[in-house]
C-alpha cells in the first residue's frame, strides 16, 4: 500500500507526534484528526487537516478510513500516578473503542504507539523479542494495548503495528511546545539554557536515553502503515546520550556557559528508567527504516529558533 489518496484518521493528531505526522501526511491524503486538546492544539496543524475535538472514548468517531494512526494517550508516568483510572480509560478503553469502531467501518490497518519504557534499563540495544515488564501504569497501560492488538490481529485479521518510541524529541520550536512539562528533557534543557535558566538533572545526569527525532518517528510510522506491518517494532537510533551530554552540546551550540542543577530523582529507583537503547533491526529488515537525522543535527535544530 502506498499513503496517497487516502482518507487517515490520526488519533493524539494535534499533539506533539500526531500533528507532525498528520501534516506530513496532508500533502497527499485526505486526513482527520480526533484531539481532545489535553495535550494539543489544532494550532500544531496544517489547514489542509480536518480537526474534530472529540475524545477517543466517545461514540461515533471518524473511523471510516483506510489507516488509523492512534497515537492519543495519556503519555507519561506523572499523568497515570495522579489518575490511574484515568489513564486507563484514555490509553486502553480508548484504543480498544477507536479500533473497534475502524473495524466496524471496515477499516483494516492500525498503526499505534506503545513504548520502549517496558524493557527497564538497558545499556545495551533492546529486541523486540526480549522479555518485558511493567512497573508503572502508564507500562501498563501500553502493554494492555499491545495485548488487546494481538487479539484484534489473531480474532479479526486485521494488521496492528505497535510502535515502540524511543524518546521522542524536537524541541519547542516544533510542536513540542504545548506539552510544556511533559516534552523530552532535550526541549526543556535547551529552553532553560537559551534563557540563562539552569537544567534540572535528576541524580548525577548520567541517566541515558535513545534521542528519537520526531522526522525519523513519522517516516516509521508511514512505512508500517504501507508495509501493513503486524506486530511491535522499536523505533529508535541504537545510540545512547546521558543528559549530561545533552546539556554540554546544547551549551556548545548556544555559545552558552550554564551549569545543571543536580537534584534528588523524585521518581522511586524501583521504577525509574535510567538508560534505554533500542535495537532497531526488525523495522529496518521489514521496511527499509533507519534514523537520517543524527543526534548532533537534531541539537543543532533544536536550537536554531534560539539563535535567530
Amino acid at each position: 500500500m502506498t499513503l496517497s489518496d487516502c482518507r487517515l484518521l490520526v488519533t493524539g493528531g494535534a499533539g506533539f507526534i500526531g500533528s507532525n505526522l498528520a501534516n506530513a501526511l496532508a500533502a497527499d491524503n485526505d486526513v482527520v484528526v480526533v484531539d481532545d486538546c489535553y495535550l494539543g492544539t489544532p494550532e500544531n496543524l496544517d489547514d489542509r487537516v480536518e480537526f474534530v475535538d472529540a475524545s477517543v472514548l466517545e461514540d461515533d468517531l471518524p473511523t471510516d478510513v483506510d489507516v488509523v494512526f492512534h497515537l492519543a494517550a495519556l503519555s507519561s508516568y506523572a499523568m497515570h500516578e495522579e489518575d490511574p483510572r484515568r489513564g486507563v480509560r484514555v490509553n486502553v478503553e480508548g484504543f480498544v473503542n477507536t479500533v473497534d469502531q475502524a473495524r466496524q467501518d471496515g477499516c483494516e490497518t492500525v498503526v499505534y504507539a506503545s513504548t520502549s519504557s517496558i524493557y527497564g534499563s538497558q545499556t545495551t540495544p533492546s529486541p523486540e523479542e526480549m522479555p518485558v515488564a511493567v512497573n508503572t501504569g502508564y507500562e501498563a497501560s501500553k502493554l494492555a494495548r499491545e495485548r488487546y492488538a494481538e487479539y484484534f490481529s489473531n480474532h479479526y485479521g486485521l494488521t496492528m503495528a505497535g510502535m515502540r518510541f524511543f524518546s521522542v524529541y524536537q524541541g519547542y520550536d516544533g510542536a513540542e511546545e504545548h506539552k510544556g512539562e511533559y516534552a523530552n528533557v532535550i526541549a526543556q534543557f535547551a529552553d532553560d539554557i537559551a534563557r540563562g535558566e539552569s537544567p534540572v538533572l535528576y541524580g548525577d545526569g548520567t541517566q541515558t536515553r535513545d534521542f528519537t527525532h520526531v522526522d525519523d518517528v513519522v517516516r516509521a510510522l508511514i512505512l508500517a502503515a504501507e508495509h501493513r506491518l503486524d506486530g511491535v517494532y522499536n523505533v529508535g537510533t541504537e545510540q545512547r546520550y546521558s543528559f549530561n551530554q545533552v546539556v554540554d552540546l546544547l551549551n556548545e551550540e548556544l555559545d552558552a556557559a550554564v551549569e545543571p542543577t543536580y537534584v534528588e530523582n523524585p521518581i522511586p529507583d524501583s521504577v525509574y528508567v535510567h538508560d534505554t537503547c533500542a535495537d532497531n533491526t526488525k523495522l529496518h529488515e521489514e521496511t527499509g527504516w533507519e534514523p537520517e537525522i543524527e543526534f548532533e543535527r537534531g541539537i543543532r535544530e533544536v536550537c536554531a529558533g534560539y539563535l535567530e
